[in-house]
């Protein structure tokens, strides 16, 4: 039988696919994309990780069991000690200092994306966050493997360093942990579905807002 997370891959495989050829991770991959683009993006994801793990935290909060806590702490407790220090080793490579970051505004899509995160996470419950959190975690990890074999032409060493992260064992299992804990939902999948569409679709949209360096129009 068809499990959860198998069928809103296959329902939702346009708007993935679109995310998998955006050309901003196209050119990530390939050591072809702009330095500026990629500071900017660094800048952007590095906000909205802190938020995510605050999402992550009150997941915890809301879970049925301990062991379900443990899991939401353990996706949050990977996410401050791999991804966010890899990030702060990466802006140090790049220049950028944190207090910059922590003093940039997020972008109207970054905002968006996190506000509707956390909307998720006081007005729902702990699947539902879940199911909210794991396009981010997919997608990575399915971006990863889809444009690894463009990291053998890369010569741009901070892009292969980041890109890398995705392709560890580590980030793998995380993402196979979050995927079992959606898949045992007692939720259904039809309650479910808008809100991990949502999270897709920003998912898109957070890339090609770093491609176009948006900023507030007023």
């Amino acid at each position: 039988m068809e499990s959860i997370t198998e069928h809103f891959r296959k329902e939702y495989d346009k708007v993935w696919e679109k995310i998998l050829n955006h050309p901003f991770v196209v050119q990530l991959y390939s050591g072809n994309l702009p330095i500026s683009k990629f500071k900017y993006y660094a800048i952007q994801d590095f906000n909205y990780l802190i938020g995510v793990t605050r999402i992550l935290c009150l997941a915890a909060s809301k879970a049925p069991s301990l062991e379900h806590a443990r899991k939401a702490l353990e996706l949050a407790y990977g996410t401050v000690t791999g991804e966010m220090e890899n990030y702060i080793k990466l802006l140090n490579k790049l220049g950028i200092e944190l207090e910059k970051v922590y003093s940039i505004e997020p972008n109207p899509t970054n905002t968006a994306y996190m506000n509707f995160l956390a909307y998720v996470g006081y007005a729902t419950d702990f699947w539902t966050i879940m199911a909210s959190f794991l396009p981010c975690a997919w997608t990575y990890e399915d971006i990863a493997e889809r444009n690894k074999f463009r990291l053998e032409a890369n010569n741009v060493e901070i892009y292969r360093e980041w890109c890398s992260v995705y392709l560890s064992r580590e980030y793998k299992n995380l993402v196979k942990m979050l995927r079992s804990v959606v898949d045992e939902s007692p939720v259904e999948a039809k309650k479910l579905r808008p809100y991990f569409l949502t999270a897709l679709k920003y998912e898109y949209m957070f890339w090609d807002a770093a491609y176009r360096e948006e900023t507030w129009p007023i």
